[in-house]
């Protein structure tokens, strides 16, 4: 058996070398120059104009016992720091900010180059499921948002 196996690393050792080293540039590459699916339409809301964009096309996930997807949104007009809170979730409705604020998912956060959110989210999306924005600035305003999926 030692034989097969010497006899085997013996004739493809340069090739296997050889992608070990090439291998890295490839991934490399792929995080240099991501790829991100079509952005949500851009809507306004009071001061803001905001643009979401799912990071990628596969179904929620399991994180820390809740199922999230993740979104980058862009706000284009409005300043951030007007933004006392904001939640991101995904379901037929938003859900009450009393609801979100006693627990860390779904929150926005980021910079004012872009907001990241880990969206709460049903284990599967369905038609009638849309991603809801929920807003809160320091005077008390409350704003909703939602987007189709």
């Amino acid at each position: 058996m030692a034989r097969i196996t010497s006899s085997f690393w013996h004739r493809h050792k340069y090739k296997i070398n050889g992608l070990v080293l090439i291998l890295p540039f490839y991934f490399l590459y792929q995080s240099l120059f991501p790829v991100f699916p079509k952005a949500l339409s851009t809507k306004q809301v009071a001061e803001f104009e905001i643009t979401p964009t799912p990071y990628d096309l596969e179904p929620p996930y399991l994180h820390d016992g809740h199922y999230t997807k993740d979104f980058m949104l862009s706000f284009s007009q409005g300043k951030i720091t007007d933004i006392r809170q904001a939640y991101v979730n995904i379901g037929t409705k938003a859900l009450p900010l009393a609801v979100l604020q006693t627990g860390d998912e779904g929150i926005l956060h980021g910079s004012q180059h872009g907001q990241e959110v880990h969206a709460i989210a049903p284990e599967t999306i369905t038609t009638q499921d849309k991603l809801w924005l929920t807003i809160e600035t320091w005077n008390g305003k409350q704003m909703v948002l939602s987007w189709p999926l």
